[in-house]
């Protein structure tokens, strides 16, 4: 008896042992971090661009792994699958995805944009949100755009099944919209001004509000595992920001140049997108919760969701840059 307690003690050290072990190599330095970058987020192509990350994480021997989002959905699945550490959405679609338990947090703001409106074509007899009953209208689900759309039906006492969504993603839309196959898209910039300059495409229903900004998220458990590493990635983010905000130009001729745009078009998109907001507040949170709250309403979220709560849980003010706290 005396020797199988023994063994059983043992048997137990052994056992915590490992699990100390364990968690000593999930804490472990990483040889590399994940970060997205996108179009809608042009901060992060000048930190790209620059260098400025692989610089901070340099003597440290850690690599940067750069994948391209082509919207929030797409950076939401790459978090969620641990493709990404840390991704770009629109705030409204980060609560969308940690309420159906994708499990990040929002810790920075990348812009305030109006990034996003219903769009028709030139000669369209569309004027209003009533006016899309019963018309198709392209767009991404599970983005601003998804939202923004949800959100202006409601405002005319409409829902999704008053019109005929067809489900594309953003560039699909714009081509889907001009050439007729579908009546109206929930827009994207650069997409939405290129459309408007190049085709005639009619921004027939605008509500800079509704937009719910720029969002940087990271998987919690990175955040958990690794915070000094996520205090470096937003201070590479401020870095770039400061460049971006005293020389409008290079990051504006830098975005041309990425996105093989016309002057124009990225003219147009940067005056819709405001780089002046970094930390992550309560000025996010009342138009997240709005927008949350909206598509309880019209069903998009379940009715016995805690919106408040998923949204307290989502927003992590621990990284805020020094100048905003």
């Amino acid at each position: 008896m005396r020797r199988f307690t023994r063994f059983k003690k043992v048997l137990a050290s052994f056992i915590t042992l490992a699990a100390f072990g364990m968690t000593n190599v999930s804490a472990q330095t990483p040889s590399e971090i994940r970060v997205d970058y996108a179009t809608y987020n042009p901060v992060s192509l000048l930190l790209k661009e620059r260098g400025y990350l692989e610089e901070a994480l340099a003597e440290d021997g850690i690599d940067v792994r750069w994948v391209q989002s082509h919207g929030s959905n797409r950076a939401l699945e790459f978090l969620n699958a641990g493709s990404l550490d840390f991704g770009s959405t629109a705030g409204a679609a980060s609560l969308i995805g940690r309420i159906n338990g994708n499990p990040i947090n929002a810790i920075y703001v990348y812009s305030q944009p109006e990034w996003t409106a219903l769009v028709t074509s030139a000669d369209s007899e569309i004027e209003s949100v009533a006016d899309l009953a019963g018309k198709t209208v392209a767009v991404t689900r599970g983005t601003d755009p998804h939202i923004f759309l949800v959100r202006a039906l409601a405002s005319a006492g409409l829902t999704e099944r008053d019109v005929r969504l067809v489900l594309l993603q953003h560039a699909d839309g714009r081509l889907a919209l001009e050439r007729g196959d579908v009546q109206a898209w929930a827009g994207l910039d650069p997409m939405m001004a290129a459309s408007e300059l190049e085709s005639g495409a009619r921004l027939f229903y605008r509500d800079a509000d509704a937009n719910s900004w720029g969002i940087l998220n990271v998987r919690t458990a990175f955040a958990e595992e690794h915070p000094e590493l996520v205090e470096r990635v937003i201070a590479a983010y401020e870095r770039a920001r400061a460049e971006a905000l005293s020389d409008p130009k290079a990051i504006q001729a830098l975005f041309q140049e990425f996105t093989r745009l016309p002057q124009d078009v990225v003219a147009r998109q940067f005056e819709r997108t405001d780089l002046t907001h970094s930390g992550i507040g309560n000025g996010q949170r009342e138009t997240i919760l709005q927008a949350g709250l909206a598509l309880q309403e019209a069903g998009v979220i379940r009715r016995n969701v805690e919106v408040e709560t998923h949204l307290d849980a989502l927003i992590d003010t621990r990284f805020n840059p020094a100048s905003t706290q």
